[in-house]
C-alpha cells in the first residue's frame, strides 16, 4: 500500500509530466472513461519511441500503473528516476521473456494495471509491427480485462533514429511530432485465450490498430 505522502509525490510527478507532454508536444488523450478504475488490467499498445512507456502511464486514469520497459531505456538517468517514480519496471528480454511474463502476472495478482508493447521493441518505420509470440503466453494465463492502446506522432516526435526529441508546442503552429493516445474499450481474455496462438495475435493487432488510427485522428494536424 502506497500511503498519502507517496501518493502526493506520484500526483505532482503525474502532473508535471504530463504538462511537459502537453505543453511540448500538443498531446490529446481519448477514451479515458474505458479504463476500469479498479482491478487488474492487462493494457496492450503500439511503441514507436522513447517516449511511450511514460507516455500511456500518464494517458491512464490509475495511479501506479505497471510498464514493463527494456533496460536499455533506462541508461537516461533522468528518465529513469522518472520512469521507476511512474510505475516502470525495467526488463531483460526482447518483448516478453520469462522475467516480463514473471513481472506481468506478479503486478496483475496484486490488482495493478499492467502495460505490455506486444512489438516487443519501437518501431524501425512507425508502423504497427507483428506482435511477438510471448503477449499469448500471458493471456492465456491471466483473467484481467484486456484494454488496448493506440499512440500516433511519437515516431515523428523521438524516433529509434534520432537521438534527440523534436518538439511540437501547444502554443505555436502544429507540427509533425504532435502527439495523440486512444484507449480502447476493454475485452474480455477468455475469447482470445481460447483462439490459436496466431489468430490471437492477429486479432490483438486489430484491435490495437483500431485504437492507432483514432489517436491519429485526434491528434493535431500541420496546416
Amino acid at each position: 500500500m502506497h500511503s498519502w505522502l507517496d501518493r502526493r509525490f506520484y500526483d505532482w510527478l503525474y502532473w508535471m509530466a504530463f504538462a511537459a507532454y502537453t505543453f511540448g508536444w500538443s498531446l490529446r488523450v481519448a477514451g479515458r472513461r474505458n479504463m476500469p478504475m479498479s482491478g487488474p488490467v492487462l493494457v496492450i499498445s503500439n511503441h514507436q519511441s522513447f517516449l511511450d512507456p511514460l507516455l500511456v502511464g500518464l494517458s491512464l486514469p490509475r495511479y501506479y500503473p505497471t510498464t514493463m520497459t527494456r533496460k536499455s531505456l533506462f541508461k537516461n538517468r533522468i528518465l529513469s528516476r522518472l520512469m521507476r517514480s511512474l510505475g516502470g519496471v525495467p526488463v531483460d528480454n526482447r518483448g516478453l521473456g520469462k522475467e516480463g511474463l514473471r513481472t506481468a502476472l506478479d503486478a496483475l495478482d496484486r490488482g495493478q494495471a499492467v502495460i505490455v508493447f506486444p512489438e516487443g521493441e519501437r518501431s524501425h518505420d512507425g508502423h504497427l509491427q507483428p506482435f511477438q509470440a510471448g503477449i499469448s503466453l500471458l493471456i492465456k494465463r491471466v483473467k484481467a480485462p484486456i484494454v488496448p492502446v493506440g499512440i500516433a506522432g511519437t515516431y515523428e516526435a523521438w524516433s529509434r533514429h534520432h537521438k534527440r526529441p523534436r518538439f511540437a508546442p501547444l502554443f505555436g503552429a502544429a507540427r509533425k511530432g504532435t502527439l495523440g493516445v486512444a484507449i480502447g474499450e476493454p475485452m474480455d481474455p477468455a475469447p482470445f485465450a481460447a483462439m490459436e496462438r496466431e489468430e490471437m495475435l492477429r486479432q490483438l493487432f486489430v484491435e490495437v490498430a483500431k485504437c492507432a488510427q483514432r489517436a491519429e485522428e485526434i491528434r493535431r494536424k500541420p496546416g
